[in-house]
């Protein structure tokens, strides 16, 4: 196996924005029989291309639509590109919506292994490291009481704790080092760091440029779903602090 741990090759995301309003199944049906839907197409992202090695740091600038969730929702699997492929080798844990996989009405115990089971670790395995997962999460006595009377920070500290307690080969964080007090964030950032160190490669979205500066060595420009640039992180920093500067 070689040293590359993901590769993007000419991908391209279309999606079909319906014009029409249509307020049933039956409706939709007669319409579409009817030739009466038109259809926006708008491509997401086209002809993307790129490869990281194991170990590598990318982060993901571009302003608002310029395609970055929709980007790391293809290389998670969580979207299939209309064009090209994603190669991923390894174990991929995609922190996109933080708890996303989390239910309400469990407690975070309970969750802390259903969303395990969603990563794909057996229940030995979330036994062994559900200690260092609660401790990081400092939810204290909380970790048994329900979701839904959770606050969204703490959610996010629980998501990002079953996430990163394990090694995984590509980590994938949407915007997620922002949730959670400043000592959180600090501490999240340490956590990612050590993952890197294990040699676990990042793809992180941040709206913070210092933030993917200190977290990256390397960085892309998204703009309206096209690459404009890749390369190392100041280079590129520099390129996009001149276009959010104009």
């Amino acid at each position: 196996m070689g040293k590359q741990t993901l590769i993007v090759d000419n991908v391209g995301m279309k999606f079909n924005l319906g014009s029409e309003k249509v307020d049933s199944l039956k409706d939709y049906f007669i319409k579409s029989l009817k030739r009466e839907i038109k259809y926006d197409e708008f491509w997401a992202l086209k002809d993307i291309s790129f490869t990281l090695e194991r170990g590598e740091r990318l982060g993901i600038l571009g302003l608002n639509g310029a395609g970055k969730s929709t980007l790391l929702k293809v290389i998670a699997g969580v979207f299939k590109p209309t064009e090209g492929t994603v190669t991923r080798k390894g174990r991929v844990v995609p922190l996109l919506e933080l708890g996303a996989g989390f239910d309400r009405q469990y407690t975070g115990r309970e969750n802390i292994y259903l969303y395990g089971a969603v990563l794909g670790y057996s229940k030995k395995y979330i036994d062994s490291k559900f200690d260092e997962i609660w401790e990081f999460s400092e939810l204290g006595k909380f970790i048994d009481v329900p979701l839904g009377n959770y606050s969204s920070g703490m959610k996010s500290k629980l998501g990002f704790s079953i996430a990163t307690a394990t090694n995984p080969d590509i980590l994938i964080l949407d915007e997620v080092l922002s949730v959670g007090d400043a000592k959180f964030r600090k501490k999240s950032e340490k956590k990612i760091m050590s993952l890197m160190d294990n040699g676990t490669t990042v793809l992180f979205v941040s709206h913070s440029l210092e933030q993917v500066q200190r977290i990256c060595n390397k960085a892309m420009i998204l703009e309206h779903g096209t690459l404009v640039n890749i390369g190392g992180i100041e280079e590129v920093s520099k390129q996009y602090k001149e276009m959010i500067d104009k």
